[in-house]
């Protein structure tokens, strides 16, 4: 019986009488020139320590047949594809972060910009007049890989361009929060664990319209950043059963 080996990277000194000196009686190895991708290669090794393996049991002589071959290969498939199984099975270990991030403004449902108030804190919902849009905050804004993907939303950060400040959503009282926080090292920010404290940074944007997206809390599911119906004031999060602005127009720039 002969096994077939493409072996196109050994050295041109190496022949099938030398490999062949140390098979097993009643077996051969004969190798040619075709190029074997890692799968065939690692096959290979396996069906080559089984043999070794079951030489003193199986295997007399010349008395290895064609079943007893098949009978490996077969077995070889079905652990290959249980160690498939459970490689595509394990999930990723946590949220990581997309580059580069995209420079954007958000807009609300009544055209209002984003301000920031630095006594406070706090972005406010202003509609500006001509003249006054430098005054409107600009936004880095990441996405990241979910290790829960959803065909519909997207994970996010969202920092204030030319400062360490990121919107954070937190338990305060009886009721998460709107923060903004300064992230010392945004390193920190490039891959998250999804039981981490970091996961307050992230929300999730969903496509609500042809041009307009939600954003809700990753942490505090249900908690959509939104704006009052009044001008001038807090960007804040609430639930869906709130009266607010909830939907948001994503300019780039």
């Amino acid at each position: 019986m002969a096994f077939q080996c493409d072996c196109s990277s050994m050295k041109q000194t190496t022949s099938s009488e030398h490999w062949s000196d140390r098979m097993p009686q009643g077996m051969d190895l004969e190798i040619t020139n075709h190029p074997l991708t890692m799968k065939q290669v690692v096959n290979l090794v396996i069906a080559i320590d089984r043999l070794k393996g079951s030489q003193s049991e199986k295997v007399q002589s010349s008395e290895f047949r064609d079943e007893d071959l098949l009978n490996l290969l077969l077995e070889n498939a079905l652990d290959e594809q249980l160690v498939l199984e459970l490689t595509e099975a394990a999930p990723p270990r946590g949220f990581t972060a997309i580059e580069p991030s995209q420079q954007c403004m958000l807009r609300d449902h009544q055209k209002r910009s984003m301000v920031l108030v630095k006594e406070a804190m706090e972005l406010h919902a202003i509609r500006l007049q001509g003249g006054t849009t430098d005054h409107e905050v600009s936004l880095n804004m990441s996405t990241y890989l979910d290790p829960r993907p959803s065909a519909s939303a997207q994970p996010v950060s969202l920092g204030i361009r030319g400062t360490k400040l990121y919107l954070s959503c937190t338990q305060k009282a009886d009721r998460p929060t709107l923060n903004l926080e300064e992230v010392e090292n945004t390193d920190d920010l490039k891959s998250i664990s999804k039981d981490s404290d970091m996961v307050r940074f992230l929300f999730y944007r969903t496509d609500v319209g042809v041009s307009a997206s939600s954003l809700v809390s990753a942490r505090y599911s249900g908690w959509y950043i939104s704006t009052a119906t009044e001008d001038n004031l807090p960007v804040e999060v609430c639930l869906e059963s709130e009266s607010r602005y909830r939907s948001f127009t994503i300019l780039q720039g």
